[in-house]
Parts: structure tokens; sequence; C-alpha cells
């Protein structure tokens, strides 16, 4: 198993904290969502100027660049230009770290029809393809926001129809939000998925730290969410992608530390 965390994790570390963290607590690489100095890695020092230092410090840890999550909305008319500027200052800086992948949103306009969104995101997505190097890196759309059903999964691809662009499998989005059982969203997408988004739930509206919809999240296997069940049904695939992990400490302040989080999900899926 390769495993790895987004930086949403420990938005109060810098690059060499990151890197050393994941290699004492036994992670194979980072999927890097910001650090200590912003979400947007692409513009800050350690990615541009410092990028040469920085690319020493992972190897030197025996760390992979798993990959980037960018901020991306694809299906966004409005986006178009911001979403290419990004991609541009992505794809270079993927390279250079050997990035395997970039994560990108879907969205969309509410206003507008499904098959609009469609057809912006692949206009999107065939500019930035347009992009040198771009087409050496995965993208992965993340099964998020109005993106959690497999069937318009699988309408995106076929629109876009490009080796490339694959899918981001978010466990909790599917079945906590979606709907759908591991056995739906895996038997339909399958090879499709790249990587695999994890992180646990339980429905407790009663407690203080729960979200609107009267979630909140726990430290994986304590809570209601079928991920030992998708991390079976991968491994059971044949699966050779990335089991991330996904503690959303820079949106949820409340969760636990870092300290206590990487290590606990080290632990939780290997037991699997």
């Amino acid at each position: 198993m390769k495993l790895a965390f987004t930086t949403l994790a420990c938005p109060d570390w810098d690059v060499e904290t990151i890197v050393g963290k994941a290699k004492a607590y036994g992670y194979d690489g980072v999927d890097f969502r910001g650090t200590k100095e912003g979400l947007d890695i692409t513009t800050q020092a350690a990615f541009t100027s410092g990028i040469a230092n920085t690319r020493s410090l992972i190897k030197g840890h025996g760390i992979i660049v798993s990959g980037i999550s960018s901020s991306l909305r694809i299906c966004d008319r409005e986006l178009f230009d911001a979403n290419v500027e990004e991609a541009r200052r992505t794809v270079p800086l993927a390279l250079e770290l050997g990035a395997e992948q970039v994560r990108v949103f879907g969205y969309g306009d509410p206003a507008k029809s499904r098959a609009v969104w469609i057809d912006q995101a692949r206009q999107c997505m065939d500019a930035i393809f347009e992009i040198d190097g771009a087409d050496q890196i995965n993208w992965l759309l993340e099964m998020h926001d109005y993106w959690i059903y497999s069937d318009v999964c699988l309408q995106l691809m076929n629109a876009i129809e490009h080796r490339r662009f694959k899918i981001l499998w978010d466990v909790g989005h599917t079945s906590r939000i979606g709907g759908e059982t591991v056995e739906a969203t895996f038997g339909a997408l399958g090879e499709s998925v790249l990587c695999v988004h994890l992180k646990d739930a339980i429905e407790d509206a009663s407690h203080p730290q729960a979200m609107k919809d009267g979630w909140r999240y726990v430290l994986p296997g304590r809570g209601q969410l079928p991920l030992a069940e998708a991390v079976s049904a991968l491994k059971k695939s044949g699966y050779d992608g990335w089991y991330v992990f996904e503690h959303e400490k820079r949106w949820h302040r409340e969760l636990e530390e870092p300290d206590v989080a990487l290590p606990a999900y080290v632990d939780w899926v290997r037991g699997v």
C-alpha cells in the first residue's frame, strides 16, 4: 500500500516539518494542499525560488510527492482564465517535484445545466492539455461538490476523453453525501480511480463539533463510513494507487493535532 496525507492535516507546518513527520510516521508520500505559508504552494518561496532545496529535502527523506491538490474548478466558466493560469504554474512545479497527479474540482454554475458544466470542463481541460508537460501528469477529478455520483463522473470523463483525465474517489463524499455504496462506486469507475481520499465521520447532531448536516469527523476506524470496505475492495482489485488520508485540520481546527491523527491513520489502514 502507498500511503500519503494531504497537508490540510498540518496547516501550521513548514515543508521541512511536513516531510520529516511523513517519514517518521511511516508514510510513503505527501499530497501538497498548502503549508503554513498558505494554500497555494505554486506562489510560495519553497516551491519557486527555493524549489531546488525543497526537492533535495524531499528526496533526502525518501518521500514521494504523491500529488498536488489544486483549487481548479474546471466546470466554472467564469474561472476559465484563472484555472488555466493556475495550471500553468502547477504543471512545471509538478514535474520538478515528480508529482504523479494534480487534483481538480468540478463545481459549476447552479443556474446552468449539467450539460453546460460538462462542456465547460471539456474546454478547460483542452486548454490545460495544451500546456507543455501537462500530458505527463494525471489530472484527477475529485468526487466532491456536484460530482459525487459515479454516473455523472463517467459522463464527464467520456466528454473529456483523455487518457490523463481520471478520478479521485473520496469515499466520504460518495457514501455519506451521495449515498452510493462502495460496490456501486468502485464497480462503475474501477480502473479510472487512481487515488482515494479517506477520512471517517460519525452522525452525532447533538455534539458541539457537529457540522451543519449533523456529522462530525473522527479518527479513521472510529466512525460510520465504509472505509474498511473500500480499502478491502481496492486491495482485492489489485489497485496500486495512493491511499491518502485527508485530515481537514485546516478547515476544522477542533480536530486532533497532526501528531495524533497522522500516526493513527497509518496504524488503522495497515490493519485493514
